[in-house]
């Protein structure tokens, strides 16, 4: 097989050096990241707890995730633009600032309105703090084996931050009370943010286009609805009429963005950066990885609680298992898209993802299942990483320095959108079937089926198997 040397680096296999200076400022956008993935996950199994002591019903218990999810999803782009155009590391520093006193907000609350204001204030912080903490990070180190070693690091940490997450909210909340879970995410902030404004070196575009507002609304309303509608679908079904009326509007509202920016002078998201190869199908192949391994992930939750009856603590170290090949993978990662170039790496991540969620079908109601559980979803997560980082180092290859923020924006939005689509369109399979362990099973099944499917539609948009791989528009040739 050939090599795909456009984008193999020279000497990849040989690890980066990178300056003290570098290695702190590369701390400080990587802890700020965890912070934020730790979010999405540490307070899940404090839900139960939280909604007693402030008063919550179950059915209003979605808020506290969805809280967050609406901003954090929706202002991604719109925040990315503006962290281009005035500033990305002064957006990033106004979202630390916002996301720790957002935490201390929720951490003191005193009834579930105070709460879920401080849940969607995280979730604007983290809008701001993820497109530019990673366009930070594009435009800090360059293109090269330093940019593949900085988002190894990072994507590793991102998977750790969810892993972790679910490991500590369990644990602090049995420990401490829910409470501990939201005043982690401020002593991160706090501990970050001092260190940012001597390390981070301010960048934007040389020039300072107006920002495009009908773009900015209609993308911002679009993605705000679309989740929402996903997000309520994953408790309550595709059935309710709020669900099929946001989900029509933000499907409308997202069409009227791609009719406003095909017209506009100075548009939020360059039409023609979407339709290159590199860009369109690299972000299909992370949309994929992301939504169908949060599914394997939820479906497993249940199945080793419901089916085989393991404790939220052995639970936890099911995924900490995953967490720690996780880890071990990112180190690795970089050179393995060094020898094989990010397209290959991204589409044989894919491969291997799809084969060993297949290996979960053997899943019964045997101890043994909980060794075959741990093995194939860790080793599934290993490559699901590899997909992580070589999806972000194919889409944001070769873009301008000013327009990283929006490349990065786009590859952070299609994180958000993946983790928030597959539960409600998959997961519902096992939580409304007769038979769980049947439920699972027909999850697993089709999750294989779209994740091999993306690989190869991912190999056939790249043009994999022809050798080395041009970052042109989709529509040449």
């Amino acid at each position: 097989m050939a090599i795909d040397t456009t984008n193999s680096v020279p000497d990849a296999l040989d690890t980066p050096r990178l300056s003290t200076r570098d290695k702190l400022v590369l701390f400080v956008l990587c802890a700020a990241q965890f912070m934020v993935a730790l979010d999405f996950s540490v307070l899940n199994v404090a839900l139960p707890v939280l909604g007693a002591d402030l008063g919550m019903s179950t059915s209003a218990l979605q808020w506290a995730v969805t809280a967050f999810a609406l901003p954090s999803g929706g202002f991604l782009l719109l925040f990315g633009r503006i962290g281009d155009l005035y500033g990305r590391r002064k957006l990033f520093l106004v979202g630390l600032a916002l996301f720790g006193a957002a935490s201390l907000l929720a951490t003191f609350a005193w009834d579930p309105a105070s709460f879920l204001a401080g849940r969607a204030l995280q979730g604007l912080g983290a809008a701001a703090i993820v497109p530019t903490g990673m366009s930070l990070l594009t435009t800090t180190f360059p293109e090269g084996p330093a940019r593949d070693r900085a988002l190894g690091i990072s994507g590793t940490l991102l998977s750790l931050g969810f892993t972790v997450g679910m490991v500590a909210g369990g644990t602090l909340t049995d420990t401490f009370g829910w409470r501990s879970t939201m005043g982690l995410l401020s002593v991160f902030a706090l501990i970050v943010l001092p260190l940012a404004p001597g390390l981070l070196p301010e960048s934007r575009t040389p020039d300072r286009p107006r920002l495009d507002v009908p773009g900015a609304i209609t993308v911002t309303g679009g993605l705000l609805s679309l989740i929402y509608a996903l997000s309520t679908a994953a408790d309550h079904g595709f059935g309710r009429a709020d669900v099929i009326v946001t989900l029509i509007a933000g499907l409308l509202l997202l069409a009227a963005f791609v009719k406003i920016e095909s017209r506009t002078a100075q548009p939020l998201v360059s039409l023609p950066m979407l339709r290159r190869r590199t860009v369109a199908w690299g972000n299909i192949g992370g949309l994929v990885t992301f939504s169908m391994m949060s599914t394997v992930v939820f479906v497993l939750t249940l199945y080793l609680q419901e089916v085989l009856h393991l404790s939220a603590f052995e639970t936890g170290l099911v995924f900490g298992v995953r967490g720690v090949l996780s880890a071990v993978a990112g180190t690795y990662a970089p050179r393995v898209i060094g020898r094989f170039g990010p397209r290959r790496t991204l589409v044989g991540s894919l491969v291997g993802q799809g084969t060993l969620i297949a290996a979960l079908l053997g899943l019964g109601t045997g101890s043994w299942s909980v060794w075959l559980a741990t093995a194939a979803v860790s080793l599934a997560s290993m490559c699901h990483l590899g997909a992580i980082i070589s999806y972000g180092i194919t889409v944001t290859s070769g873009v301008p320095d000013e327009e990283q923020g929006l490349a990065t924006g786009l590859v952070t939005s299609t994180q958000q959108v993946g983790i928030t689509v597959g539960i409600p369109l998959l997961g519902v399979l096992a939580t409304t079937s007769d038979d769980l362990l049947s439920g699972v099973h027909t999850v697993l099944a089709l999750d294989t089926v779209i994740v091999l499917a993306a690989a190869v539609l991912v190999a056939t948009g790249l043009r994999v198997r022809s050798g080395a791989v041009e970052a042109e528009p989709v529509g040449a040739r």
